[in-house]
């Protein structure tokens, strides 16, 4: 991770990569963990790349929750958050894996990318929520541990909620909030969020809300669909290139 403090073009790299993830979530409410950690492991270590992501996410995430209704959500979603909370310690450890972490995330974004192409859709009835939500907390957890993405199998959950769009988006903040928080406090303990990955991480932030800032100005003006189905299919050949590179990583060590 010091490395990157060593030279300007790593940092161009990283600074690029945060415009784009805050801007793909301004325009749909969420993206800047998955595609960050997607990018940014092609060229560091998925535990590095999750260091760099903890203050962004955490300022973005909080710019989004703003609103009405937030203390009611919050009750709403409280036993899924502590599940997100439960999950991420019992996976603490796992995504200094390197090429099995990168595997894992790889596989994390192909599945998040191929629901959203199909449209594929649920409906939770709210008698459920009582105990599906901390089961689907604690599963978000785990998959945040190993790969430091927020989306499997939270965003597919809320979405069958059946809430309204502006009640989504910050119910998605206020999920990847916690998630961050929870992440940020396992990569502490573990002696990955150090004082350069810090600093580093707090570097990202003007990027990224950079990015989010131009993508809720697009927002009104473009289609939300035809960006969604690019940002998947983008998602998927990451994912795939991922994957595909730590099996054969894991295949060959």
């Amino acid at each position: 991770m010091s490395d990157l403090f060593l030279s300007p073009i790593p940092w161009l790299l990283v600074a690029a990569v945060f415009v784009l993830g805050g801007f793909v979530k301004g325009v749909v409410g969420l993206g800047l963990p998955t595609i960050t950690m997607g990018l940014l492991s092609i060229v560091m270590l998925p535990a590095q790349a999750a260091a760099l992501l903890v203050v962004p996410s955490l300022i973005t995430n909080l710019w989004q929750i703003g609103g009405p209704g937030f203390v009611a959500l919050l009750k709403r979603l409280g036993a899924m958050l502590v599940g997100v909370c439960v999950g991420v310690a019992l996976g603490a450890g796992w995504l200094s894996g390197g090429a099995a972490a990168s595997v894992g995330l790889g596989v994390a974004l192909i599945v998040y990318a191929a629901l959203g192409l199909l449209h594929w859709r649920l409906h939770v009835r709210s008698s459920l929520e009582p105990w599906l939500g901390p089961l689907v907390g604690v599963a978000t957890g785990l998959v945040t541990a190993a790969t430091g993405v927020f989306v499997i199998p939270a965003v597919p959950y809320l979405q069958a909620l059946g809430m309204e769009k502006d009640e989504l988006v910050r119910a998605l903040g206020l999920s990847f909030l916690v998630s961050t928080i929870a992440l940020g406090a396992s990569l502490g303990l573990g002696g990955a969020l150090h004082g350069p990955a810090l600093a580093g991480s707090a570097l990202a932030v003007a990027p990224a809300l950079l990015g989010m800032g131009a993508g809720q100005w697009l927002r009104s003006r473009v289609k939300a669909e035809t960006f969604k189905t690019m940002f998947f299919a983008g998602l998927l050949l990451l994912g795939a290139y991922l994957a595909v590179r730590g099996g054969l990583q894991l295949w060959h060590a």
